[in-house]
């Protein structure tokens, strides 16, 4: 038995896995763009992600009303 005999359908075989591997990679990174995108239209909304940390505004107020609070008792 010869390799030789069977080097069509090797190339077949490899050609076929790259095609399917390529076609993976092009689905994952479209789905990630389009993920994106939709998380970033929830950011606009106001709708968060319980994962998420506390948003940078909030602990700005605080420090605010902190502030506010110390010039107080300092008058």
């Amino acid at each position: 038995m010869q390799a030789t005999n069977h080097i069509g359908f090797i190339s077949a075989a490899y050609a076929l896995s790259v095609i399917v591997v390529g076609a993976l990679i092009v689905w994952v990174a479209l789905d990630y763009r389009i993920q994106r995108r939709r998380l970033a239209d929830f950011e606009l909304r106001g709708i968060t992600r319980r994962s998420a940390a506390a948003r940078p505004e909030a602990t700005a107020e605080q420090a605010k009303e902190r502030a506010q609070q110390q010039a107080k008792e300092q008058a």
